[in-house]
């Protein structure tokens, strides 16, 4: 029987590298994301199944995972960072919100139909999980605590058959780097540090996805995988 994932955060960046991975792999995906627009223009694009979900809002969760029949992995995605703006209080809410309560609002959503498959979850922590990013406070935060989060829920659910891991990306080549990029005073000193000399890209990350939600890792749970080019290791 055909695989269900579904991704938050899955119509862009990480989230569509993930998803079109796990489509290649045989799974049956559902890109979930809060921009209608992103929702048309990836379905086109990949032909991949796509629906509204926005984290934030229980209600919208409930829906979407009370429609679904079967769940064999969930792989959490959804995120945003404000960079120079999370000092103000309303700002590091939100981020805080989406990052950090959103992915545990659909853990717990999706623990009935994981439990009931064997299923497992792959939440996105960072490299700031490990230190802190001075411009980016509340991503920093979030992403702590995305990294402890996952390793409670882990230490918890295991009982229920239900693995949970994240990965850690560093330098990722998406839109939401395109700045950085593109920048080359901001560009040069991140690609210094970084071991590799390049950028990650999104289906490097989508290949751990794959892995860790597969039986080759049916002994894996409550791990924070760094993929950063060895950035973090420096």
């Amino acid at each position: 029987m055909t695989r269900t994932a579904l991704v938050t955060g899955g119509t862009r960046g990480i989230g569509a590298g993930v998803a079109e991975v796990l489509k290649s792999a045989g799974w049956r995906v559902i890109a979930a994301s809060a921009s209608q627009e992103e929702i048309a223009e990836f379905t086109t694009a990949t032909g991949i199944e796509a629906c509204y979900l926005d984290v934030t809002d229980k209600k919208s969760v409930d829906s979407v995972f009370g429609g679904l029949e079967q769940l064999d992995a969930l792989i959490n995605c959804a995120g945003i960072l404000q960079r120079e703006r999370e000092y103000d209080i309303e700002v590091f809410q939100r981020v805080i919100d989406v990052n950090l309560t959103g992915t545990m609002r659909t853990c717990l959503a999706a623990h009935p139909l994981l439990a009931k498959s064997g299923g497992s979850i792959v939440n996105t922590a960072s490299m700031l999980s490990f230190f802190g990013g001075p411009l980016v406070p509340a991503y920093s935060a979030s992403k702590g605590g995305v990294a402890q989060l996952t390793k409670a829920l882990a230490g918890k659910w295991a009982v229920d058959g239900i693995r949970v891991n994240a990965i850690a990306p560093g330098w990722i080549a998406t839109n939401m780097t395109d700045a950085l990029r593109d920048d080359p005073k901001r560009n040069e000193p991140i690609l210094g540090r970084t071991p590799m000399k390049r950028w990650g890209q999104p289906d490097e990350i989508g290949e751990l996805v794959a892995w860790l939600v597969s039986d080759k890792a049916s002994f894996v749970t409550g791990a924070i995988y760094p993929v950063d080019g060895g950035y973090s290791a420096m």
